[in-house]
């Protein structure tokens, strides 16, 4: 290891000691940890900084990639849930230990600051580091060294009752599920927002109920039957009731409280709700629902890997 000269004339030791502390707490390579120390001449905090530093520009470079992979990561309780999606760009980096961490202090950034947009999430404070969400962010797109983005949240509040979370296939989907009751404690109640949460990640349900359905669209429905029940020879005077039934069979797709159960399919969402209320023997009400499904709506990037690998060996 290099002897270092002060100004005092005192030389210091660059040991392979230093270099493992400056890693553990910063994440950055070996030879870069080694190079930052030589730099600082051991100072440990200002070897931390020029790490940083370095690590912005990197990360610079890198926040132009497509992130279309990562994870969604929520939290349920009472009166309150949130669910987060983070993106990067490799689908295995959501198996890396920092990443996950990451993840998870930002669906706490979320509780705790409960920001109204994107932007005011990026500007809240990410717990226990001293750094915002945006600062935290680019701190670990250094360390990881991939391109990585918080995309989205949602968090769900009720008056009184419980906000179940749900994250299915290790983080591909994330289900919140706010329920309006004074019986929040019953543990029939926590069943109940677990279940819905998980037919929620099934179904894919659009709306939460019909009034929710914008006009233009049902009026667009409503023209498409028509149009295929005149086609098919049925006699005017009737398609109005074809159009009906068809209506509600739509409704019974697109609206959660009037999909089939999917664990009881006899079922409507509605009834099972309806259920639980009357066993607990308290009012209970499905308020909201919010599912995000990761990478949804974003372009993915097809790598050819066996190329990639090839290409690094010439």
């Amino acid at each position: 290891m290099p002897k270092l000269q002060h100004e005092e004339g005192i030389q210091v030791n660059i040991t392979a000691a230093m270099v493992s502390e400056l890693r553990t707490k910063t994440g950055a390579g070996m030879m870069d940890c080694k190079k930052a120390l030589t730099e600082a001449q051991g100072d440990m905090e200002a070897a931390v900084d020029i790490l940083r530093k370095k690590g912005l520009s990197a990360a610079a470079k890198k926040a132009g990639r497509v992130a279309a992979e990562g994870l969604v990561a929520g939290q349920g309780g009472q009166g309150c849930g949130v669910v987060a999606e983070v993106n990067a760009e490799t689908d295995f980096v959501a198996k890396n230990e920092n990443f996950q961490n990451f993840v998870d202090g930002v669906v706490k950034a979320v509780q705790l600051a409960a920001p109204a947009d994107l932007a005011a999430l990026l500007a809240a404070d990410y717990p226990g580091t001293g750094r915002t969400v945006a600062e935290e962010q680019t701190h670990q797109i250094a360390t990881i060294g991939e391109n990585i983005n918080v995309r989205r949240f949602s968090r769900l509040e009720v008056a009184s009752g419980l906000v179940a979370c749900y994250v299915h296939g290790a983080g591909k989907i994330g289900v919140l599920v706010a329920l309006e009751t004074p019986a929040a404690d019953d543990e029939r109640i926590a069943a109940l927002g677990h279940n819905l949460a998980m037919h929620v990640a099934a179904a894919n349900p659009q709306y939460l109920c019909r009034d929710e359905v914008r006009a233009e669209e049902l009026e667009r429905e409503k023209g498409i039957m028509r149009e295929k029940a005149l086609a098919s020879g049925k006699p005017a005077n009737i398609v109005d009731k074809i159009i009906e039934g068809q209506v509600n069979k739509y409704f019974g797709e697109i609206c959660l409280l009037e999909q089939a159960f999917v664990i009881d399919p006899d079922q409507k969402v509605a009834q099972i709700v309806a259920a639980v209320a009357k066993e607990v023997g308290a009012p209970v009400e499905l308020k909201a629902y919010v599912r995000l499904q990761l990478g949804e709506g974003l372009e993915k990037r097809e790598d050819d890997f066996a190329a990639e690998v090839a290409a690094m060996t010439k």
